[in-house]
Formats: structure tokens, C-alpha cells, sequence
């Protein structure tokens, strides 16, 4: 299986950085979900809740007010505020 690698910051701090098997976010047109292998993508993200969970199977969320998402190369990096 591939790995997933995420990436979540604010401007205050680094909040989350280390594998993941799912990343689900909320995009402007709808919740979208980022597995390992998934194609290249930039998308504007707007208020609602990030999860997220751990290779071990736990399981995270976090409301954000909004911010952007890249994927490329089984990287994930969000920057959300």
C-alpha cells in the first residue's frame, strides 16, 4: 500500500505531521476525501471539520474556519486557520 503523508498548519504553529490512511476535508463544493494514490490537487477549503486517521486506526477531527489543500508526490499539506 502506498503511503500518505499529512501536513497541517496554521499560521500559529504546526498542528499535525506524520502518515495517515484518509485525509477528509471540506471543500468548497463538498466534503472530499484524499486516500494514498490519489491524483495531484489544490483546492480552497471553507469552514467545517478536517479528520483524519492515524496509520494506528485512531481517529482525529478538528474544526477549521477555512484555508487551502495541495496534494502531489503522497504528500498532503493543508494550511488552515
Amino acid at each position: 500500500m502506498k503511503e500518505l503523508h499529512l501536513s497541517i498548519v496554521s499560521p500559529e504553529k504546526s498542528i499535525f505531521d506524520g502518515n495517515v490512511k484518509i485525509v477528509t476535508l471540506p471543500g468548497m463544493i463538498g466534503s472530499f476525501s484524499i486516500l494514498p494514490g490519489h491524483a495531484p490537487i489544490v483546492s480552497s477549503l471553507k469552514a467545517g471539520t478536517l479528520s483524519y486517521t492515524t496509520m494506528d486506526g485512531e481517529e482525529h477531527t478538528m474544526d477549521i474556519q477555512g484555508g487551502f489543500v495541495e496534494m502531489s508526490d503522497g504528500t498532503v499539506s493543508a494550511c488552515v486557520s
